[in-house]
């Protein structure tokens, strides 16, 4: 009688065969470890900003209920002769409407009013100069007065949580907090489908993942449609 022979082992460091019970168990493994990882990836990119939209959500959302007292903070100096009449020369030019500020008259107005002017179009006329500085958490402008010879400038500042409400609403807050606010939304919409992911592949273990998320969905979608008119 001959011997049975013995059935060879799989090496330990083999790879399963694609299409194999095996292969797909190992398959699905990786993909939940890529979803994984992206998922906290994403988290710790938009977690700030997340928890800072969220808080300011809720300031704006009762912006009646909290009280804020602006402080308004007003500046007067008397300009140079030699600069009121160069700016007097150049509001009396035909294309001086809508251009900007000559540099002696930015750098005077920098150091002698402590203000640190854009650059950008100024409303001219033959009587004065006037520069719109809207700002977040408050306004600015700046008024040359050609005829006395006078520089004001007057800042109002609503505190910081009207400071942080309008970065919330990207309000006079510049370029490079725009594209802030794209890369956090970028980050925000990857958080969300990596979850959306995840909750699929462990949802046959866990039977209340989609009634959770279906009233995620039609919560908000019933209020809007019940209550906003």
């Amino acid at each position: 009688m001959e011997a049975s022979q013995p059935t060879p082992e799989r090496p330990a460091n083999s790879t399963p065969l694609s299409g194999t019970p095996e292969g797909n168990r190992a398959r699905r493994a990786g993909w939940l470890r890529a979803l994984h990882q992206w998922h906290w990836i994403s988290s710790a990119v938009s977690l700030f900003g997340m928890l800072m939209f969220a808080v300011t959500g809720i300031t704006l959302n009762h912006a009646g209920a909290i009280e804020s007292k602006p402080r308004i903070e007003t500046r007067v100096e008397a300009m140079p002769t030699a600069l009121v009449e160069t700016l007097r020369l150049v509001a009396a030019s035909p294309p001086s409407a809508g251009q900007s500020l000559p540099a002696d008259a930015v750098a005077w107005v920098g150091h002698a009013l402590d203000v640190r002017l854009p650059s950008g179009a100024a409303e001219w006329s033959e009587e004065e100069i006037y520069l719109a500085l809207p700002r977040p958490g408050g306004d600015a402008w700046l008024r040359l007065d050609l005829e006395a010879g006078e520089a004001e400038y007057e800042l109002t500042d609503r505190g910081w949580i009207a400071w942080l409400n309008d970065l919330h609403k990207g309000r006079n807050t510049g370029e490079a907090w725009r594209w802030f606010i794209d890369i956090f939304a970028v980050a925000c919409v990857l958080f969300s489908l990596t979850g959306l992911l995840i909750l699929q592949a462990h949802a046959a273990n866990r039977p209340a993942v989609w009634p959770t998320v279906g009233f995620g969905v039609v919560l908000p979608v019933l209020l809007a449609l019940l209550f906003i008119h």
